[in-house]
């Protein structure tokens, strides 16, 4: 470093240095940045970075570059051949390039076709100009072409990519000095003693410079990846949903959502019932339970119902909310009250008896999402899921059709895991039916998009997590959560 700092300040004795890179070809610049730095910080010398964009080759352009173009490799091929080249044999003779080759020189009108034989238009491949290869090596020499038409040619052939250089202009300082002297940085007491303080040469404060952060917990990615989709949320228009109620009846939980009473998502190996209290209130409103009761047992609103004996007191039953869309439910009966067009979601936990595996947990967080508005359609749904993930910075997204008794059509949304290497379900969709919507007195033609996402999968993708277990529970390793630090929303980072 220091003999770098000597070489700068001798050229700079001779005169001002307008390109570090022509003076210092070998230098990187970031060796040259740090020798700056510390030259500035003694008011030696005073410099402005430039920023310059060059173009460098590949590795084909650089085969290209020392050996000569496909298409001119070929051409030789093909003299070479007394009987001509079987177009068939190109493969093996140039390998990939083959067919690079042969239509690049049919366009350059090196060769021509006789029958499957290729036959060259020209007797010696010295009267030909492999212009591929002169510019590639102008290129190599320079950074650019002077024409931006053969620059997009070869980068639409991917045989050159755009870079940017930093290099710095130099001028003498206040204190410029042929002579690095050792700046002292603290009085000592034996400056003190012997007067030495009042010659001695100090290193200038840095009052800008920031000290070393005091060590201090760290959030949970889960919470970290929550707040990132809250944002996300919020920028797209969207309120939140009061979501701190965790025990529901089975009229919220599932009956107001038209799950009929006899689905598998009702018994003891899919939902945790409470025994105290077993029973929860009727709703108030009774006209609104005459109507659930209406659709699911006889059918109503135009529908043909589930046609079977509702009863009361399954309705009645208190669960664990297996998802937030009773939280939707309760929100969109308001609704019915005033309807308009309408954004809320929810974040929060649900529960439900799963076996626990790599990608299951009993007890999970749940991204819900409603979206009400005048002549919706499903493309308006994969629509939003495109954009909401995109600020996620996840854009490769499936969706499969799937059934869901409260909407139709529904989709299943996945997304590939890299660390898994397969696609995960991260979500489900589709539009509420409207034996959920008119019961609640919501008008006809007002349609309402609906979604659940999982939280700890995204979680999972975005940290290269394998075992849902290492995000929730004992196994959780505190050394992931506190090494991984919370991302900004503007980096897209998934």
């Amino acid at each position: 470093m220091e003999s770098l700092q000597l070489n700068i300040l001798r050229k700079l004795d001779e005169a001002p240095i307008a390109d570090t890179s022509k003076e210092f070809p070998s230098v990187e610049p970031q060796q040259m940045l740090a020798a700056l730095n510390s030259l500035s910080s003694r008011s030696m010398v005073v410099y402005k970075s430039h920023q310059n964009d060059v173009w460098n080759l590949t590795e084909e352009a650089k085969d290209i570059a020392a050996n000569g173009s496909h298409e001119y490799r070929l051409l030789e091929k093909v003299i070479e051949s007394l009987e001509g080249l079987k177009i068939s044999d190109i493969e093996s003779v140039m390998g990939k390039s083959g067919k690079v080759a042969q239509g690049r020189a049919f366009k350059n009108g090196w060769i021509r076709k006789d029958g499957d034989i290729l036959i060259p238009k020209v007797t010696s491949k010295d009267k030909v100009e492999d212009t591929t290869a002169e510019q590639l090596r102008k290129i190599a020499a320079t950074g650019t072409l002077d024409s931006s038409k053969d620059l997009k040619e070869l980068k639409k052939r991917k045989l050159v990519v755009p870079v940017k250089v930093y290099t710095y202009s130099i001028s003498k300082g206040p204190e410029f000095s042929l002579e690095i002297k050792k700046l002292e940085t603290d009085i000592t007491s034996e400056m003190v003693q012997t007067g030495s303080w009042a010659k001695a040469a100090f290193k200038p404060y840095n009052f800008n410079s920031e000290g070393v952060l005091p060590h201090s917990g760290a959030l949970h990615p889960l919470n970290k990846v929550r707040e990132e989709f809250r944002q996300i949320f919020f920028s797209m228009g969207f309120s939140e949903m009061p979501s701190n109620q965790y025990v529901e009846s089975g009229f919220w939980n599932f009956d107001t959502l038209f799950v009929p009473q006899q689905h598998p998502a009702r018994d003891l190996q899919d939902t945790f019932y409470l025994k105290d209290p077993a029973r929860a209130d009727p709703p108030e409103d009774r006209q609104f339970w005459e109507h659930i009761k209406s659709v699911h047992q006889g059918g109503a609103f135009g529908s043909i119902g589930y046609r079977y004996p509702w009863k009361a007191e399954e309705s009645l039953r208190e669960v664990l909310r297996t998802h937030t869309t009773a939280i939707s439910s309760r929100m969109l009966k308001k609704l019915a009250d005033d309807p308009k067009p309408t954004r809320l979601f929810s974040i929060d936990r649900v529960f439900r008896n799963e076996a626990v595996d790599v990608t299951h947990l009993a007890e999970f967080h749940q991204v819900e999402g409603v979206f009400a508005d005048y002549g919706l359609t499903l493309g308006d749904l994969i629509g939003f899921m495109d954009q909401f993930f995109s600020k996620m910075g996840v854009t490769d997204l499936r969706f499969k059709p799937t059934y869901n008794p409260y909407t139709e059509p529904s989709m299943e949304i996945y997304s590939w895991h890299s660390g898994l290497k397969e696609w995960v379900e991260i979500g489900n969709s589709g539009m509420f039916r409207p034996e959920m919507l008119e019961p609640m007195g919501l008008p006809k033609d007002l349609r309402v998009l609906g979604w659940g996402l999982s939280l700890e999968r995204p979680t999972m993708i975005k940290y290269g997590v394998k075992n849902i277990r290492e995000l929730l529970g004992h196994k959780v390793n505190l050394d992931f959560i506190e090494n991984n630090p919370a991302p900004r929303l503007e980096q897209q980072i998934f």
